[in-house]
């Protein structure tokens, strides 16, 4: 009885550890993809706006890099999958971007959105 109790508890264990490892790498996958193009600093007019936006695309890499690294030390921060986390991340740093008049590539945005499809 006592082992089989420890039995179920290491496949519990197991299947846990597995789900959170393929949440982290397609959360890795993801934070890959944090990339704003065409952006000069030097050349965008400094606003208060401008100054929102530009903190905003470091912000939110920061805290997807903070989540991940959290996941990976064993600390589970929210209700919801690691890597829906990092896509709302992923959003506002998009939307960061294209407010600087910044693009992403075609293929990564495609990449993405079949990502999430999936699931």
């Amino acid at each position: 009885m006592k082992s089989s109790f420890l039995l179920s508890l290491a496949v519990i264990l197991t299947g846990c550890a597995i789900g959170t490892s393929s949440e982290i790498k397609s959360a890795e996958k993801l934070l890959s993809q944090f990339e704003c193009k065409n952006i000069e600093s030097a050349e965008l007019a400094h606003s208060p706006i401008t100054s929102y936006h530009e903190r905003s695309l470091a912000v939110s890499r920061e805290k997807a890099m903070s989540y991940i690294d959290s996941y990976k030390s064993g600390d589970v921060l929210f209700q919801i999958p690691l890597d829906h986390v990092v896509q709302q991340q992923y959003d506002v740093y998009k939307s960061s971007c294209e407010a600087l008049g910044g693009v992403q590539s075609e293929k990564i945005s495609t990449q993405i959105n079949e990502n999430l499809e999936k699931e």
